[in-house]
C-alpha cells in the first residue's frame, strides 16, 4: 500500500527539505543584519524601486529608519510607504523554488527556478512601484491595493509559474 504513495511522499519530502533549508539560510542571513537596520537585499529592492519611480517621473528619496528596520519612500515630497523585510518577496521566492525543486527534473529545474526568480523580482519591484503610485496619487485605494491587488499580482505570478512548470516540464517524460 505504501508503494502507491511513494512518489507523492518523495515530492512532499523534497519540498519540505528544500523549504526548510532555504528558510533557515534566509533567517541566518537576516540575523546578520539585526542591529544594522534593513538587510542588504531589501535595501537593494528599495533602491531599484526608487530608480524606477524616478525614471517614471515620480521623484523619490529613501529615508532610513535603522531602529525600526525599515526604509521610507518619500515620493513627490510625501512619505508614501515604507519598506520592511517582508516586502522583498524572498519568502515568496523560497516557496516558489521549493515547489519547483520538489518536482526536480535535472538541469532544467535550475534554469526554470533562476528565470522564475528573476521574473518574481521584477514583479515585486513593479508591485512596490505600483503601491507607491497608488499611495501618492490615489490614497483612498491604498488599503485595497496593499492588501488585495498587489499580493494577488505576486502570488498570481507564482501560481502561473508553478502551472507552467508542472504542465510543460514536470509531467513530460
Amino acid at each position: 500500500m505504501l508503494k502507491d504513495f511513494k512518489p507523492v511522499l518523495g515530492i512532499l519530502l523534497r519540498f519540505i527539505v528544500v523549504y526548510v533549508v532555504l528558510l533557515l539560510a534566509y533567517q541566518f542571513y537576516l540575523n546578520e543584519f539585526a542591529q544594522l537596520g534593513l538587510d542588504l537585499f531589501s535595501r537593494f529592492v528599495a533602491k531599484q524601486v526608487m530608480d524606477v519611480q524616478n525614471f517614471m517621473g515620480y521623484p523619490t528619496q529613501l529615508y532610513d529608519d535603522i531602529k525600526g528596520e525599515q526604509v521610507y519612500f518619500k515620493v513627490k515630497g510625501v512619505y508614501a510607504t515604507r519598506m520592511v523585510e517582508g516586502c522583498n518577496a524572498v519568502s515568496v521566492m523560497i516557496l516558489f523554488a521549493s515547489f519547483v525543486f520538489a518536482f526536480y527534473k535535472g538541469r532544467k529545474t535550475f534554469f526554470f527556478v533562476l528565470g522564475g526568480l528573476v521574473l518574481l523580482y521584477v514583479m515585486n519591484v513593479l508591485r512596490i512601484v505600483g503601491l507607491n503610485i497608488v499611495m501618492t496619487d490615489h490614497k483612498q485605494y491604498g488599503k485595497v491595493a496593499h492588501d488585495f491587488i498587489f499580493p494577488a499580482a505576486i502570488y498570481g505570478t507564482v501560481m502561473i509559474l508553478w502551472l507552467l512548470w508542472i504542465k510543460f516540464f514536470a509531467l513530460k517524460k
